[in-house]
């Protein structure tokens, strides 16, 4: 009994410490990039044949997506993806998991400070379980920026807009965390101003190159998808072509490089997964406004709206790739940032606890097992379920969170009158 007080107190000096963090930190990516290089599967295609593709092209053809040819990214994410061809083709892998490490060590600079350092050890927590995926694709570019971003919105709202605009002409979700931060801060319209005022600079620039209507490409390049296997909604349908139903099965669209499914339906719903999104989004924002009126705190309001943002992207989505899921770690980087030392510090513990179970279904699914899934081995088909399932649960919890802040302000403030 003796030494429970001061392993306890060992413990928690470690859980603080910013040198052990930063060690968890190097171990962490260590780690996945190892993973990258050495692991099973082909988690890195896209970096080592596709990305390399396109700057290659760029670089000995002069033609450079979203400029000259239609694209299905928002015109900076080109420019990650040269900065690691700076080395050559033949490094380009390591340049860009050592690009990704740079930016990953820049959001966590931000987190590790005393007051944010548990929020940083859930984020790598995160990183390690989600597996590979966190590194090698463009969307690890967003996560870093979004990271940054938001833990800036309140202190510092010009500079969280620039950053945050930045990482939505980089891919298109972070989008929603402006959104987020437009509904409940003060200092809306200075992240409003700062971001217009950085996509403008990008817009008229891509023009002067030559982009076109090219530059906004990325969105009509989405529309004729169809349904991703992974996505939520494409869950009906994989348990229907185990099942032996006439017409259903998986295909790979060597157009877009990707499996989607086919059978029955699919194309109707293929075709009203956008319009139904766009609704969702729509609703959790008018219960983010609908909270700030009943004078809930911001700080309580921002970090579940954003997250209830960012899950319905991914909950909603006829695309599931693995990397989505990668967004999540942003508002909930966010949540227990903000709640660490108040009174509501256990509030983003559900959430937290619940986007790990995520991550780790995730990289399970892919990239190792990923050829059992596409040949809709049963146990796959039921860790996709489950996986599928927790993103409502997820988004349940956001949602159920700013209906309580409403009720909750409401019954303060008829206590008081």
């Amino acid at each position: 009994m003796t030494d429970a007080a001061p392993r306890t107190v060992v413990g928690a000096g470690i859980v603080h410490s910013t040198v052990a963090a930063w060690a968890g930190f190097v171990l962490v990516h260590a780690w996945l990039v190892g993973l990258c290089l050495y692991g099973p599967g082909s988690g890195m295609n896209d970096v080592s044949i596709v990305y390399r593709q396109w700057t290659e092209q760029a670089v000995n053809a002069g033609i450079v997506v979203g400029i000259d040819v239609a694209w299905v990214y928002p015109i900076l994410a080109i420019v990650p993806m040269v900065i690691a061809a700076l080395l050559g083709p033949a490094n380009y892998v390591v340049a860009w998991l050592g690009l990704v490490t740079v930016l990953n060590a820049g959001a966590f600079a931000f987190l590790a400070k005393r007051n944010r350092i548990p929020a940083a050890w859930w984020w790598l927590a995160f990183l390690l379980l989600l597996g590979p995926i966190t590194l090698a694709r463009i969307d690890a570019v967003t996560v870093s920026l979004g990271i940054i971003g938001v833990l800036l919105l309140a202190t510092r709202p010009r500079v969280a807009g620039i950053v945050l605009a930045v990482a939505t002409w980089v891919k298109v979700w972070p989008a929603v965390l402006i959104a987020a931060g437009l509904v409940t801060l003060r200092g809306r319209w200075r992240i409003l101003f700062s971001g217009a005022l950085v996509s403008g600079a990008i817009v008229t620039v891509a023009l002067l190159l030559g982009s076109g209507a090219r530059l906004f490409s990325f969105i009509t390049e989405q529309t004729g998808r169809g349904l991703q296997i992974e996505a939520p909604v494409t869950t009906f349908w994989m348990w229907a072509a185990f099942a032996g139903q006439p017409g259903a099965a998986v295909y790979f669209d060597s157009q877009i490089i990707t499996y989607q499914m086919k059978g029955a339906g699919v194309d109707v719903a293929a075709s009203l997964m956008t319009p139904l999104l766009v609704v969702v989004v729509a609703v959790v924002v008018l219960l983010g406004v609908r909270a700030m009126r009943a004078r809930a705190p911001a700080a309580e309001v921002l970090p579940s709206l954003s997250l209830a943002l960012v899950v319905a992207l991914i909950a909603f989505n006829k695309v599931g790739s693995p990397q989505f899921i990668g967004w999540i770690a942003v508002p909930i980087v966010l949540g227990l940032a903000t709640s660490l030392g108040s009174p509501d510090a256990a509030a983003f513990r559900t959430p937290a606890i619940l986007a790990l179970a995520i991550g780790v279904l995730t990289q399970l699914l892919y990239p190792y097992l990923y050829d059992y899934l596409v040949m809709l081995h049963p146990a796959m088909l039921v860790a996709l379920s489950l996986r599928n399932l927790l993103e409502f649960v997820l988004l349940g919890w956001a949602i159920r969170s700013l209906v309580m802040a409403t009720r909750f302000r409401r019954r303060v403030s008829l206590s008081r009158s």
